[in-house]
């Protein structure tokens, strides 16, 4: 474990109450671990060197008991609420994250703490977290419990010794959903989906149990199929949850917390681009929030402003991290930037290629048939240049989307509700839209409401 940065050390909060428990070590792990929760929230700015270690510190303990149990072969006899246990697994992510950007920046940081970080490259490291998450994965079996019960088998025949404890499958549970998040954290998506193969987005599931960790798991699979390029995927996650987000606000007003509130925010402005890129139907309630929040920005994005795109990018991604320690011999105040500038360069990448797409798709709908001239002239496009974003139109509207299976499945199907084909000179259109049929509209809406939870 990593020494202490000062000389002297400040009365900690197990020095303050542990005569008041007979000086319980369980009892004490759990209490700081609240107490530096309350610390991060309050504070995480300006937190000092020895706060960010010994929570770190503590959460080694915590863990270790948990996963080791003082060497002892049994698992340990704990019972914690749903919440809380989500509750440590989503601040240990946290304060991960946090640790990741205070390392890369500059701004506030005496010689002494440069030197403190360059000799504990082990704290907060990110293979130790995920050691920890995978570990808790592995202990609880629950991947194998998750298979057995899509199989309609009884969980419990896979779920060992550990796994058959509240404690050790809910840790478990919540450790994929940590892993889906720190896997978009660092930038992989197609192992932020691979690690939710067992979780079934379009059942009730145990994420269900806490509020928070739903809007969690699909803000982050939303994200990830929109890095991904799958834009029909990612406006069904976003609205799914969105409107699971706007049902609960009406019915509880004390549901939505100040973390829920700022994954709302970012959900819209993610599903503003998606959407923008792949027009769809999508619920009532949603549509009119999202028009009202981001509809003079759609409306920019249709006629290609790239600038727009940026700015919803970046009110609505993560805080992206650098997976390893930096060579603090070379690092600058711009360092913490370059995590994000490379995710915001891919994504532009890709929406330089789709800028002009959503115009080309609003004049096709007007027409039937028209001269590759002028729609050219129309989009202030040369003949040549139009004739590639006429194929880019015809490539990315054939997407993978999800129809059943695991988050990463899908099958190639087109995506947009205007088709063409070139015969010489002419575009001929074909208005692919399929008559809405309201039976099962009202079929997939009540299936919707069933599997919305109400607590």
């Amino acid at each position: 474990m990593p020494r202490s940065l000062a000389a002297t050390s400040v009365p900690t909060p197990q020095q303050d109450i542990a005569g008041l428990v007979d000086d319980d070590p369980l009892f004490l792990t759990l209490y700081k671990e609240l107490y530096y929760r309350h610390l991060y929230g309050q504070k995480s700015a300006t937190l000092t060197m020895d706060e960010r270690t010994e929570s770190y510190e503590n959460y080694c303990d915590l863990f270790n008991y948990i996963v080791h149990n003082n060497d002892s072969p049994d698992p340990v006899d704990l019972h914690l609420p749903n919440r809380w246990l989500w509750d440590i697994i989503d601040e240990f992510i946290y304060q991960f994250e946090s640790c990741a950007q205070y390392r890369v920046t500059l701004a506030n940081k005496s010689e002494e703490e440069l030197e403190y970080l360059k000799e504990n490259p082990r704290l907060w490291n990110v293979h130790i977290v995920l050691n920890v998450l995978h570990s808790l994965i592995e202990k609880s079996q629950i991947n194998e419990q998750l298979e057995a019960y899509k199989r309609g088998e009884d969980p419990e025949d896979y779920a060992g010794d550990y796994g058959t404890k509240p404690l050790y499958k809910m840790l478990g549970y919540f450790s994929l959903i940590g892993l889906l998040r720190l896997h978009c954290l660092l930038g992989d998506y197609y192992q932020a989906l691979r690690v939710m193969e067992n979780i079934e987005l379009n059942k009730k599931g145990l994420y269900s149990t806490v509020p928070a960790c739903q809007v969690t798991i699909f803000y982050y699979v939303g994200f990830s199929y929109l890095m991904m390029g799958r834009y029909q995927d990612a406006v069904q996650t976003c609205t799914n949850i969105l409107y699971y987000i706007i049902r609960m606000q009406a019915s509880q007003k004390k549901f939505v917390g100040y973390i829920v509130r700022k994954k709302r925010e970012q959900l819209f402005n993610l599903l503003a681009i998606a959407i923008t890129l792949n027009p769809q139907r999508i619920d009532d309630g949603v549509q009119t929030q999202l028009i009202a929040m981001c509809g003079e920005k759609m409306a920019r994005m249709q006629k290609g402003d790239a600038a727009v795109f940026e700015e919803l990018f970046q009110y609505g991604c993560p805080k992206f991290l650098m997976p390893t320690a930096p060579n603090y011999d070379q690092l600058t105040e711009e360092s913490c930037m370059e995590p994000y500038r490379l995710q915001m360069k891919i994504f532009m990448n890709e929406m330089q290629q789709s800028l002009k797409l959503p115009l080309i798709r609003s004049y096709l709908k007007l027409y039937s048939t028209m001269s590759i001239e002028k729609l050219a002239a129309f989009c202030d496009l040369t003949e040549d240049e139009f004739r590639i974003h006429l194929h880019q139109y015809k490539h990315k509207s054939n997407q993978l989307t999800w129809t059943e299976g695991t988050a990463l499945d899908g099958v190639r199907i087109p995506t947009v509700d205007v088709d063409f084909f070139l015969d010489n000179e002419m575009i001929h259109i074909a208005d692919v839209k399929v008559a809405r049929n309201f039976g099962e509209f009202f079929v997939a809406s009540i299936h919707k409401m069933m599997s919305t939870p109400t607590n």
